[in-house]
């Protein structure tokens, strides 16, 4: 069940706080209720919010908080719509809300029977996800090789927007890079990055820049080479590491000096250590 929902306050209040306001071809936002628990729209939400690869069914993100929403709206995203609980919707949040064409209000109870958090928050967004294909021969970029650990991966994807890196290609077998856990592990990165999915080795050879892998077997520390840029960091999976396929491929096998005399490094880890070295000598020439 859906119905208008009734905005409080003054229609001048109202008018001023919707997005678009005095400005002329600038649609007010739709805002609505819902009520039952079987509304198509929630149903949607709970596929989105359990099946990690839903969004590659159904065209679509649900990015859930406050924080989420506001970085995807700093990257230049445009919701498809947002979806609040009522006591959000008489916070702060209201505005916030107000971005998305369309506003769905709810019940707490029911915002929360569509979380995949253990501490739902009281609001997201629904966005749109379109799949990326093309690659981009001469972007600094990272590969990930069958990945499975979707905190990893999102731990990953939020280095590499942090470090200067725009491209990450997935080799099938890697973790869905917008599953919901990978999107809460990102914290945001996800906006400012072209994610291919579904790579297979031989699409590689469409790379322009040198392919960088580790080894704890290295002769060389990373510390000790001047890294070239714009590079692409190969990352292998948890257990098994890069494919020695794919390994022949790289230009270069450096190891990361670890004199406490660790065997390995989690691979989350591993990687911000690589990616901070290329940032840290780039800095510097």
């Amino acid at each position: 069940l859906a119905r208008a929902w009734c905005m409080r306050g003054s229609p001048a209040l109202l008018r001023a706080r919707a997005r678009g306001a005095g400005r002329v071809g600038v649609k007010t936002p739709s805002v609505r209720s819902i009520a039952s628990r079987d509304n198509p729209l929630l149903v949607r939400l709970r596929k989105l919010g359990r099946d990690p690869v839903a969004y590659r069914k159904l065209g679509e993100l649900w990015i859930e908080g406050d924080h989420l929403c506001r970085a995807f709206l700093q990257r230049g995203g445009v919701p498809l719509q947002a979806v609040i609980s009522e006591e959000g919707w008489d916070s702060p949040l209201r505005d916030l809300a107000l971005q998305a064409p369309v506003v769905s209000v709810l019940p707490a109870g029911l915002l929360s029977s569509v979380s995949a958090l253990e501490s739902p928050t009281p609001m997201g967004f629904v966005v749109p996800w379109v799949r990326v294909t093309d690659v981009h021969p001469d972007a600094a970029s990272i590969v990930l090789d069958r990945l499975q650990d979707a905190g990893n991966v999102g731990t990953i994807l939020r280095s590499a927007s942090a470090f200067g890196f725009t491209q990450v290609l997935a080799l099938k077998g890697t973790a869905g890079l917008c599953s919901p856990k990978v999107l809460r592990a990102g914290m945001g990165a996800h906006f400012g990055l072209s994610l291919v999915e579904g790579v297979e080795p031989a699409d590689l050879h469409a790379l322009a820049s040198p392919m960088l892998a580790t080894s704890s077997h290295a002769s060389q520390a990373i510390h000790e080479v001047a890294l070239p840029w714009p590079c692409v960091w190969v990352l292998g999976h948890e257990g098994e590491g890069v494919s020695a396929a794919l390994q022949s491929q790289c230009s270069l096998t450096l190891r990361i000096a670890q004199p406490g005399g660790e065997e390995s490094l989690n691979v989350g880890a591993a990687t911000a250590i690589c990616l901070y070295e290329s940032a840290r000598q780039r800095l510097g020439r």
